[in-house]
């Protein structure tokens, strides 16, 4: 029996575990490829960038709209420096690591204190006793009920949109990450990887104020970071709630199922596709993270039966804003109408 209709047969509900197996095949990169697609982001970045100060700094302000080009080119190398946290961009763990921390000086991530924090999401993903860890905070409906009236309010000013999507970036890539919150007592490495990160910005910012002056920085800079932050933040926020995803405890989580049903297939037209690194393919990122971004399309190229396991369009993401809440009985997300009503009903 071949590969594909080994996948075809496969249950989606029962047998998730054989994807693993599947997905393997795909793991290897191309170095060529890796190496073009870290080429053709850095450089059309650095391009609209430095097209955008020079805009600001000979007061044509027309130019300030290349900084929307440059906060889509600068999440790009995010979703580079992500694979690299993988290990899955050059399969070299010298290359990508130094990969990944340079990358972090551009993105205001250090590498390696963000790669433990994203490597505990990926192993507890959808595991309703182990959230905390490089995940969005979300409740059940009972968890949000037993709350004080005051911490019902900090849960809700949390998940509006104006702080998830506004201030929340913001907090996260400008300051929460310039120290290693949640990994105080972790040891020396998440310590000497935002240090060494922050010495890092600070010396780049020097030299690129000194190049283009004060004022054309931060006018270009910060709009491009607080973009792709908020970009960023808004694609982790859709690849996890949505209202089929996939929520269980201890007991009866299991790793196949969870990351096939709990991680989203952000359907984005084309441009938004390659512009993202095919990260809304996240159901088949989360079973096997070690594909490299540019094979994931391979993937669903040889198993279309994947296409609409999770399947979030852009339109219908905009609707997932509003889910909040995880209700254990029904197994979905809801909204704190959809909660307030279940609850009256009882």
């Amino acid at each position: 029996m071949n590969v594909h209709a080994h996948a075809t047969e496969a249950s989606f509900d029962d047998d998730a575990g054989a994807w693993l197996k599947i997905l393997a095949t795909y793991r290897q990169p191309h170095m060529r490829r890796s190496v073009f697609e870290l080429i053709i982001t850095l450089v059309p970045f650095a391009l609209f960038w430095s097209g955008a100060c020079i805009s600001v700094a000979q007061g044509f302000w027309p130019g300030l709209v290349l900084v929307l080009p440059a906060a889509g080119f600068l999440l790009r190398l995010f979703m580079i420096q992500h694979d690299c946290g993988h290990g899955s961009f050059f399969a070299r763990r010298g290359v990508d690591t130094w990969t990944g921390r340079m990358l972090g000086v551009l993105t205001l991530t250090p590498y390696d204190y963000w790669r433990r924090a994203h490597a505990a999401h990926h192993a507890s993903a959808g595991n309703l006793d182990e959230r905390g860890v490089g995940d969005i905070s979300t409740l059940t409906i009972s968890e949000y009920s037993s709350l004080s009236r005051s911490g019902r309010l900090a849960y809700r000013l949390y998940r509006h949109p104006l702080v998830m999507f506004g201030i929340g970036p913001a907090w996260l890539f400008l300051f929460k990450q310039r120290l290693p919150f949640g990994m105080m007592n972790a040891g020396a490495l998440p310590w000497i990887s935002t240090m060494a990160t922050n010495v890092a910005i600070a010396i780049l910012t020097v030299m690129m104020v000194l190049l283009v002056g004060p004022v054309p920085f931060v006018i270009v800079h910060l709009p491009v970071v607080l973009l792709a932050g908020a970009a960023g933040v808004w694609l982790f926020y859709i690849q996890h709630q949505f209202e089929e995803t996939h929520w269980s405890r201890t007991g009866e989580w299991k790793f196949p199922e969870a990351a096939l049903h709990g991680a989203s297939h952000y359907d984005l037209p084309p441009v938004l596709r390659w512009l993202t690194g095919n990260i809304g393919l996240h159901h088949i990122h989360h079973l096997a993270s070690r594909i490299p971004y540019y094979r994931l399309t391979e993937v669903l190229r040889d198993h279309p039966e994947l296409a609409d396991v999770g399947r979030v369009t852009l339109r219908q993401s905009l609707r997932c804003i509003r889910l909040v809440l995880w209700d254990e009985k029904s197994g979905r997300l809801v909204s704190f109408r959809d909660a307030a009503q279940a609850k009256t009903h009882e």
